[in-house]
């Protein structure tokens, strides 16, 4: 996508999330591997994380948001897509199959896999059912359960992720609330992060990736900010994927971002994989942090390589 598409009037309409009960401190990992929380803290911004206790699900959790959307008003859901990385089987039922069954929708419903981007990738493909008219609204879901997949002896990933899922509910609007997005990708750089299929583990390496995300988090928040004739000034707030607060403080300061533009709870949650960003958004609903008629970017990035971001408006 090198210039912005046609868009439907389109807003997200509600948000929802669940995170399981669970906390795992920093001073609990380090019980697991060589490792300490003044570590992790300075090296990551991670201070604790969720983690789903045994036999609750990818959709489980998935559809704990999704009744959490629901109980904040009185909404018709049309087709349902789940971004995760971790669903519950490798192949079908796919994780939105399994909530369409359970929410008792019969319309599309399809899982997307691009990682820590797959929320961004979510809502462009859910963007287009609306504006197909395939869908009048669509419910786009973020739910991973990491711990399923992490290495408990390599310090240098096991300690970075965490479970939960959060959802939000796009549909037709009277005013063009959801303005452009952008999304790419660099398969050659598909081995830097990924889960091992042998051994159904996290492997990353983290310079690379590093690297790569400090890079792309620039190009997709310039490229929308061109492409729309907008300034960083007239940007309210922008929401990365929650991955690392070096990457978000190494991005601010090398292009010129006041930091303060920038939402995280990575302190809280840890990386969330494609939950992190409808976690935030929904974090900051909760909070009172977003007011209507505010500018927000989105940015997500990750394994693939995958990365992009939406430019909203919002209601």
């Amino acid at each position: 996508m090198d210039t912005p598409a046609s868009f439907a009037h389109i807003q997200i309409a509600a948000t929802g999330n669940y995170v399981p009960p669970r906390i795992v401190t920093n001073d609990e990992m380090a019980s697991y591997v060589d490792t300490s929380d003044d570590w992790i803290v300075s090296h990551t911004g991670i201070k604790e994380r969720r983690w789903a206790e045994e036999g609750i699900s990818t959709s489980e959790m998935a559809y704990q948001a999704a009744m959490n959307l629901l109980s904040k008003g009185d909404h018709q859901i049309d087709a349902i897509i789940c971004a995760t990385a971790t669903s519950d089987y490798p192949g079908f039922p796919s994780v939105a199959c399994i909530l369409a069954e359970r929410l008792g929708v019969f319309g599309p419903a399809l899982d997307v896999s691009a990682g820590c981007t797959g929320f961004i990738y979510a809502l462009e493909v859910a963007r287009g059912l609306i504006a197909g008219k395939t869908a009048r609204t669509v419910l786009v879901i973020g739910s991973e359960k990491l711990s399923d997949v992490l290495d408990l002896t390599d310090r240098n990933t096991c300690v970075l992720f965490g479970d939960g899922a959060a959802a939000v509910l796009l549909q037709s609007s009277h005013e063009p609330l959801f303005i452009d997005t952008y999304i790419k990708s660099e398969g050659a750089g598909s081995q830097s992060l990924t889960i091992d299929a042998q051994r159904k583990v996290i492997t990353m390496q983290g310079r690379a990736v590093y690297a790569f995300a400090v890079r792309v988090i620039a190009e997709t928040i310039d490229a929308l900010l061109e492409r729309n004739d907008l300034t960083i000034d007239e940007i309210d707030w922008i929401v990365p994927h929650q991955a690392n607060s070096r990457i978000i403080t190494a991005s601010a300061k090398r292009y010129g971002i006041e930091e303060s533009k920038f939402f995280m709870n990575i302190d809280r949650y840890a990386n969330t994989s494609a939950a992190s960003i409808p976690l935030a958004l929904s974090e900051m609903e909760e909070k009172g942090l977003l007011k209507s008629g505010q500018r927000i970017i989105l940015v997500g990035f990750g394994a693939g390589l995958t990365y992009g971001g939406n430019l909203l408006i919002w209601r």
